[in-house]
């Protein structure tokens, strides 16, 4: 879709510019209702969002804030308001199931025909399968909830990455498995904060790290709320390299993109610390196992 949007703007002449609103409108009613367990996982953070569009060659992006203004917008008002007074859109480009305007009461029809009639074309793009599978982000979500790694990543396109700054820990890490033999360093992890509370994936996964060095690193990681060390509720991306010496280098600050290529399991509550520290051990076992099987095949 964005690729026929690209060479759409070209011929035309205008910038390619896909809008998106924050935060998501399902995400903004739940609340409002007082339900926010009915609130959509995030697929993706706003920065992954802008990357990857960025990645696929798009020129700008209107982020536009999903307040109670914009969702009492009827559909006529949006396409006048936002549309072509704020935008000054000459071409739109949608998905063949998009709704816009108070109580989604706009369609692809009213679009068009109200649109076209003040100067805007309108085209839409039908659903496009993997495998007989229709990729949407609500397919891309109940795989990533399902820890099918596999399925994710062939509806994307790509492995499912989470990117982020590394931020300093606890340092509990260095702690934990220093005792054993040939681990002096710990299992030292990079950190990545969620700022979101409801990410897609949960659990204990195999990753590969990029932007630290020319190639990939190998690791596992957690992604969750670390029920044994901390019960506060906040999300934690913590990825234990495999072949990095962090003794050397921790990389705070530096932006990183964590591809989460396998899921080994949900996350774990632990009885102790010197449980944890076993547990950490038999995932990088597993993790280690899995990527020299990938490497095999």
């Amino acid at each position: 879709m964005l690729a026929l949007l690209r060479g759409e703007a070209r011929q035309r002449g205008l910038p390619a510019c896909v809008m998106t609103f924050e935060p998501n409108p399902r995400d903004f009613f739940a609340h409002r209702m007082g339900q926010p367990e009915r609130a959509p996982s995030r697929v993706g953070s706003l920065r992954d969002k802008l990357l990857e569009l960025q990645r696929c060659g798009i020129d700008e992006v209107v982020v536009t804030r999903f307040d109670e203004r914009l969702a009492a917008l009827s559909p006529t008002e949006f396409i006048d308001r936002m549309l072509l007074q704020d935008l000054r859109a000459k071409y739109l480009l949608v998905g063949d199931d998009f709704r816009f305007g108070a109580k989604r009461a706009g369609d692809y029809a009213l679009l068009d025909a109200h649109g076209g009639a003040r100067g805007l074309d309108v085209a839409r793009m039908m659903s496009y399968e993997v495998h007989g599978l229709r990729v949407s982000s609500s397919a891309v979500r109940q795989a990533l909830a399902d820890g099918d790694m596999t399925k994710a990543a062939a509806l994307l396109g790509r492995p499912y990455r989470i990117s982020g700054h590394v931020v300093r820990g606890r340092q509990l890490g260095r702690q934990l498995g220093a005792s054993a033999p040939g681990r002096d360093d710990g299992f030292r992890t990079l950190n990545l904060r969620i700022a979101h509370a409801k990410p897609a994936a949960m659990g204990i996964f195999v990753v590969e790290v990029h932007g630290l060095t020319p190639n990939p690193l190998p690791g596992v990681a957690s992604l969750g709320v670390r029920p044994t060390v901390e019960d506060a509720g906040r999300v934690l991306l913590e990825v234990h390299c495999l072949e990095w010496p962090l003794a050397t280098h921790a990389g705070y600050g530096r932006a990183v993109g964590v591809d989460l290529l396998h899921k080994l399991h949900d996350e774990l509550r632990y009885e102790s610390l010197q449980a944890l520290e076993l547990g950490i051990a038999r995932d990088v076992s597993d993790a280690r196992a899995w990527l020299q099987s990938r490497s095999s095949r």
